[in-house]
């Protein structure tokens, strides 16, 4: 691939495309690992990044992953995989990081105001363990019921049970997943998205605890021809396209 001028944007993303069969070309770890690191950069809710990305390589490793991917082409042919993971559980964890970026930021800088300084702190030191702290599940039903009360007179964030923040992680997760395929079409790299595989088993073969949950498995490699399944197909766009 060497020599291979990177695509734009707006070609990587007409570039990219499910590819389900591959050919024997070699990926190089490198290249793929930069993509993951481009991966990192997408938004995500509050800056909480609960994900992490497994970038396998270990052929038998691979071919354990494609089993429990019921052995799908875009699985069994790939050169690598890269299993994206939604971890909500690390909440704790990932807000206390963002509190001790801000607290440091804040005492080198003088360009926010003390109120703003603690508003931010407040946030990740308060309204996060507010919403993502759990006592049985009971806690989120509590300030559901208090959303929606409060709701009936100013506008007011609903989304807060358990499920919902579940919802929340796997949002980003999936945010930073199209991060890493477009990055991997805009080097000539081809991948293909699977929701169909068997968790339990994607999650003993990585060593994953089971609080994380599987987002996606992404078969990585170089297109073989046969493995693009014609013309891409969408809705038109008037259809899906609102304006207000």
């Amino acid at each position: 691939m060497a020599g291979i001028k990177e695509k734009t944007v707006r070609e990587a993303i007409a570039y990219r495309r499910s590819v389900r069969a591959y050919t024997d070309e070699a990926l190089d770890d490198d290249k793929v690992k930069d993509c993951i690191q481009q991966a990192t950069l997408a938004p995500t809710s509050s800056n909480l990044q609960l994900w992490e990305f497994y970038h396998v390589t270990d052929k038998e490793k691979c071919k354990e992953i494609a089993k429990a991917c019921f052995n799908q082409g875009a699985a069994k042919t790939a050169n690598q995989l890269v299993v994206v993971v939604a971890r909500r559980d690390l909440w704790r964890s990932r807000a206390k990081a963002n509190y001790t970026y801000l607290s440091d930021a804040f005492q080198t800088t003088n360009s926010f105001s003390p109120a703003r300084k603690k508003m931010a702190l407040n946030y990740y030191g308060k309204l996060i363990p507010t919403l993502y702290s759990t006592f049985f599940g009971v806690k989120g039903w509590l300030v559901f019921l208090f959303a929606q009360i409060v709701g009936l007179f100013r506008p007011m964030y609903r989304q807060n049970r358990r499920s919902d923040l579940r919802v929340v992680a796997q949002k980003s997760a999936g945010l930073a997943a199209q991060n890493f395929m477009i990055a991997m079409a805009a080097i000539g790299y081809d991948t293909c998205p699977m929701e169909g595989h068997d968790s339990l088993r994607v999650k003993r073969a990585l060593g994953i605890g089971r609080k994380a949950e599987i987002n996606m498995v992404i078969g990585c490699g170089i297109r073989d021809p046969k493995g693009v399944y014609g013309k891409r197909f969408r809705i038109p766009f008037e259809e899906v396209y609102i304006k207000i």
